[in-house]
């Protein structure tokens, strides 16, 4: 095989997930590449990301990108975390937020102190020393990076948007950073015959599409990493049930909050999107426990305003490829695999993907040893999110339908029994260190799922009991010192 230069990219498949591709290598890498995407306007995308976590932030810096000119061309609102509905048992509520409740202190995490306190009869839950659950609950949203003069970090924030407006964003973005964008249908693969690699693609009206490495966007249908080069897929339906969703838009919500809402219902959950013109909503569900004319029913009766359309079915298989790079081809997007999007990583996913790529992305077509890194912490990455999608359906007292029996008491990997039993024992988090998500998002789902644990780090007794109270009232008084100021979510849209 010789090493042949890799000077020509080319991304097939548009969307979020393509052009998120083409931005990030056009800004990152477009004076040493030429890059040419290959979509078709015939060809619908999916376009439920319209929920974000804060990494979001790290790719519009790379990109340059200011936030006022993109959370108004995409309807964008800003998003403190996911509010979760009838989780752990029917009646409950939590906030899964994006900052950490409380402050530490001498080295010890917060809710290790209100543990202490709970234990001894304390009659606030840990979201009342919160700062984000205070603001989601006043509707309140601003800049605010610290809390006075204290070690308490401010409100960390994502975004709510249209993915069509993102991606119709980014693809001008791209444009006038040199990527060549090509309207057509693959209807032909041409392949090395003997390194096997890709080495054209053919539309449907005859032209070739030549490239030295390809990027496969082209969701589901995976047509060049699975469909053409055979990379299998990983189920783990027998772990995270659903396999079917409808989304439909509804108008305006009154008060548009700033958090995403995930309510549980009979047979999978319903989500809430609120932006500036209307509100995203979606039933994910599991057709072996639902029909779809039922969850179609769910989804609408649940809405808090009036549908702007019928709902709309997607069918998918949560799972991952066996390999995310195999040859000259990464897929990025769903074409790699599909998570449902309860914590909206979705978008992550493909922007941590991109980035990964770029840090790893071959000089030459002799590539094993990037090939095998990249295979590598992709699927770690998968598998770390899957697990705490998992605990979320796991860790439930929920016995009223037979979907939530089914979950239950369904066998889980290892690794989130350790974690349950960890934190149930004495609120200790098992977390991997290159974990997506932190200490307080474990904290703060397993709590609200309902696992108490049944003793604290003996560290939280270095205070007295007085101390204690003092130390819980101040941290009270700080949060409602730093938010009553703050304007409204709307008002700060408006600005």
């Amino acid at each position: 095989m010789s090493d042949k230069s890799v000077q020509k990219l080319v991304i097939v498949g548009g969307g979020t997930a393509g052009w998120i591709c083409a931005a990030a290598f056009a800004r990152l890498m477009g004076k040493a590449l030429s890059i040419e995407l290959v979509e078709s306007d015939a060809i619908g995308t999916v376009g439920v990301g319209e929920a974000t976590i804060p990494q979001i932030i790290r790719l519009n810096t790379i990109l340059g990108l200011d936030e006022r000119e993109f959370v108004k061309a995409t309807n964008g609102t800003f998003k403190l975390g996911i509010e979760f509905v009838d989780w752990g048992k029917v009646g409950s509520k939590y906030l899964h937020t994006f900052g950490d409740p409380g402050l530490s202190l001498a080295g010890v995490p917060f809710h290790q102190y209100w543990s202490r306190a709970a234990a001894e009869g304390h009659e606030h839950d840990l979201w009342h020393y919160s700062l984000h659950q205070y603001a989601a609950d006043t509707a309140k949203f601003g800049k605010l990076d610290r809390v006075g003069d204290t070690a308490m970090t401010g409100l960390a924030y994502a975004y709510h948007f249209d993915a069509s407006l993102y991606a119709d964003y980014l693809r001008a973005y791209s444009k006038q950073r040199g990527v060549t964008r090509t309207e057509g249908i693959v209807s032909e693969v041409a392949r090395d015959a003997e390194s096997g690699d890709i080495t054209s693609i053919t539309l449907g009206d005859g032209r070739k599409v030549a490239g030295d490495f390809f990027i496969d966007c082209t969701g589901f249908r995976a047509l060049l990493l699975g469909k053409e080069l055979g990379v299998g897929y990983k189920d783990w339906s027998h772990w995270l049930p659903c396999n079917s969703a409808q989304a439909v838009p509804s108008e305006r919500l009154k008060t548009v909050v700033p958090y995403t809402r995930a309510t549980a219902k009979s047979a999978g959950w319903q989500w809430r999107i609120p932006l500036q013109h209307r509100t995203g909503n979606g039933h994910v569900y599991s057709s072996n426990f639902i029909s779809d004319d039922e969850a179609g029913q769910v989804l609408l009766e649940g809405l808090d305003t009036k549908p702007l359309t019928e709902p709309r079915p997607i069918r998918f298989t949560t799972g991952r490829r066996e390999a995310f790079w195999s040859h000259n081809c990464a897929a990025i997007g769903l074409a790699s695999g599909f998570l449902e999007p309860l914590e909206s990583t979705s978008i992550h996913l493909i922007q941590s993907h991109v980035s990964r790529l770029i840090q790893l992305f071959p000089g030459n077509n002799n590539a094993r040893a990037e090939r095998n890194e990249y295979n590598r912490r992709c699927a770690a990455e998968f598998e770390q999110i899957r697990d705490f999608l998992i605990l979320h359906y796991h860790c439930t007292t929920r016995e009223d339908s037979e979907f939530w029996c089914y979950c239950k008491n369904m066998n889980v990997p290892d690794s989130v029994t350790n974690k349950m039993e960890l934190f149930g024992s004495s609120g200790r988090v098992g977390r991997d260190a290159d974990d997506l998500f932190r200490v307080a998002s474990w904290v703060q789902v397993m709590l609200g799922q309902g696992i108490m644990p049944q003793s604290y780090d003996p560290m939280a007794n270095q205070l007295s009991d007085a101390e204690l109270a003092e130390f819980l009232g101040n941290v009270r008084r700080l949060i409602e010192r730093a938010t009553d100021p703050l304007p409204t979510h709307e008002q700060f849209l408006a600005q």
